[in-house]
């Protein structure tokens, strides 16, 4: 399929795109012709580098502050979107947050809300901001960044694999209603990626972690935008309900 990869003229909004794997999928749509609108949480300078880098290289980046756990940011956030982008054609829900380890006695209800409501609140609110245009357009593709912990689970991280549990719920159950009008929802389970996220364990942890991993190591934030790249665009248009896991084996489907 020539230029398969190809995203020039589609419309992309990122959440949490200022760093990590958002920003690495950030700079892939971008590098693939994409126009593409991130959305970061709060005052991150990282966001407004990223976004003076790629522009100064002539590629489309704008970005904006939002709390995608609260219903009215992301209804301004969307209204935002549509004034930059017309209108979105792929959706990246990539937005989250890692919980400290805690013993599940030890889990407040904060806790809970906070993981829960970043994590999965966040996904459906974003995604239901647009679905429904895309349906109406016969277009849209719609992403979630879930988790290979929601498959595994792990000790003191109850919240955070139910989160992305739902995740993967959620994508497998949205999709049947998207495929008809072809907006194909997928989603992406990565493994022990490179980020602060993963870097905010213990060196004790850190160690233990990647010596259970069968190729030997963590992931890099680039090996995981090509995943986000194929669900974006002509090279993924028969993948429906999916949850494809670059994962260095953590995991195995």
């Amino acid at each position: 399929m020539k230029n398969s990869f190809d995203l020039t003229g589609r419309k992309a909004l990122v959440t949490g795109g200022s760093r990590g794997i958002g920003a690495a999928i950030v700079e892939t749509f971008a590098r693939h012709g994409a126009q593409v609108a991130l959305c970061q949480y709060g005052d991150d300078e990282n966001a407004e580098r990223l976004v003076q880098r790629l522009s100064a290289e002539g590629l489309s980046v704008s970005n904006i502050s939002c709390d995608v756990s609260s219903q009215s940011q992301v209804h301004d956030m969307a209204a935002w979107a549509r004034r930059e982008l017309g209108h979105v054609d792929i959706l990246l829900n990539s937005a989250g947050v890692g919980g400290s380890d805690k013993p599940f006695a030890e889990t407040t209800q904060d806790d809970w809300d906070r993981i829960i409501g970043i994590n999965l609140q966040g996904t459906f609110l974003a995604t239901h901001a647009f679905f429904g245009e895309m349906c109406e357009r016969k277009y849209g593709r719609v992403i979630n960044i879930a988790s290979q912990l929601a498959y595994k689970g792990a000790a003191g991280l109850a919240h955070y694999c139910a989160a992305k549990a739902g995740v993967v719920g959620f994508t497998r159950a949205l999709s049947f209603e998207g495929a008809p009008y072809n907006v194909l929802v997928n989603a992406i389970a990565p493994g022990p990626v490179d980020t602060e996220l993963l870097r905010a364990h213990s060196r004790e942890w850190l160690d233990r972690k990647q010596s259970q991993l069968p190729i030997g190591r963590f992931g890099h934030v680039e090996e995981i935008a090509p995943t986000a790249l194929l669900l974006a665009s002509k090279a993924g248009s028969f993948y429906v309900g999916q949850t494809l896991s670059p994962n260095g084996g953590d995991v195995m489907l």
